[in-house]
């Protein structure tokens, strides 16, 4: 039988054609559109608990209040952080006698010293010149999250629905659909717990060495190892490591010394202990998805693709765990 013989082949064909159109338009806002089961599964149990104790629509506004607040808050305050200091501290290390002393390193017989400073000064003024850049995407964040908190309210007040017109497109039987929808919860739950508080952990004991040995800035260098850290076993060390370097290079060997054994001991060591518990007690997830879904998601979803990555390649092993179970036996 010819293609497109049959009103259903014809369908087909438009059904797909139509649905591929949507994606391109849609993929601006997948972000906001990932966001939304994201959302719900982070605040559900205090909108359950709320509506109990209140009308359903007013518990769904509270709740995505709150969620206003605090993606917001603390969005508005890093990027402020970001803009403000980051011009400082361009200005201030291509000022310093850093890159100079930086420019003199040898490594036995190689004179290492050029490439680092070169690629030090490129780097201090990428950080400067690109500071603004964050305040570029501010639109398009805005719609994002706009898109994120309002279907997160639909869904808190539509979830049953909202999920029985959705199921009946898994292609899995009804039970093991139950079954996967449990487990897309507890990846969501483990990455976004799990991710963050190793995060906001590292974050702390690194602004506390590099206030504690004098570095300043410690701050804002406590925030960007709280972006950095999302990224499992390396992300830390990209923030510790240059600031050991820092104090080498200054002739503070000691502290240099110290700032190693604090970042391989105690800051390192964060993401061993704390991650795999939370991974064990929401979802069995390996470290390596979290730091290839991150690498993978930030081309396509900037910063927050360090969180929308890791959950879309555990969903996607998710998926075929599934299919495995159900056609494969």
């Amino acid at each position: 039988m010819a293609m497109l013989d049959t009103n259903h082949d014809r369908a087909a064909l438009v059904i797909l054609v139509l649905g591929a159109a949507l994606i391109v338009a849609l993929s601006p806002f997948a972000t906001g559109l990932i966001g939304i089961p994201v959302l719900y599964v982070i605040f559900h149990p205090l909108h359950a608990w709320l509506a109990k104790r209140s009308r359903p629509k007013l518990s769904a506004a509270l709740v995505t209040v709150l969620a206003l607040f605090l993606i917001v808050v603390p969005g508005i305050s890093f990027a402020g952080l970001i803009v403000t200091q980051a011009q400082e501290i361009a200005g201030g290390v291509v000022q310093s006698p850093l890159l100079s002393r930086l420019s003199q390193l040898h490594l036995g017989e190689f004179n290492v010293g050029p490439q680092l400073a070169d690629l030090g000064g490129k780097l201090v003024s990428w950080l400067g010149s690109s500071a603004f850049g964050l305040l570029g995407t501010a639109t398009r964040l805005a719609l994002n999250l706009t898109i994120a908190l309002f279907g997160l309210y639909y869904i808190l007040l539509q979830a049953g629905p909202t999920w029985k017109s959705v199921a009946g497109y898994v292609p899995f039987s009804a039970k093991n659909t139950d079954v996967l929808r449990q487990r897309f919860k507890n990846v969501t739950i483990s990455t976004v717990i799990g991710t963050g508080a190793v995060a906001v952990i590292q974050g702390t004991l690194v602004g506390i060495a590099f206030l504690v040995t004098g570095l300043g800035n410690a701050l804002f260098w406590g925030v960007v190892t709280v972006m950095l850290a999302i990224l499992p076993v390396v992300g830390s060390g990209l923030v510790w490591i240059p600031g050991a370097i820092a104090l080498f290079l200054s002739h503070q060997v000691g502290w240099a010394v110290g700032m190693v054994l604090w970042g391989i001991l105690a800051v390192g060591n964060v993401d061993y202990i704390v991650r795999p518990i939370i991974f064990r007690r929401w979802a069995n997830i390996h470290p390596l998805i979290t730091l290839l879904g991150a690498l993978a998601g930030v081309p396509y979803f900037g910063i927050l693709g360090l969180l929308i990555g890791p959950l879309a390649l555990s969903y996607f092993f998710e998926l075929i765990q599934m299919y495995r179970e159900e056609y494969l036996g």
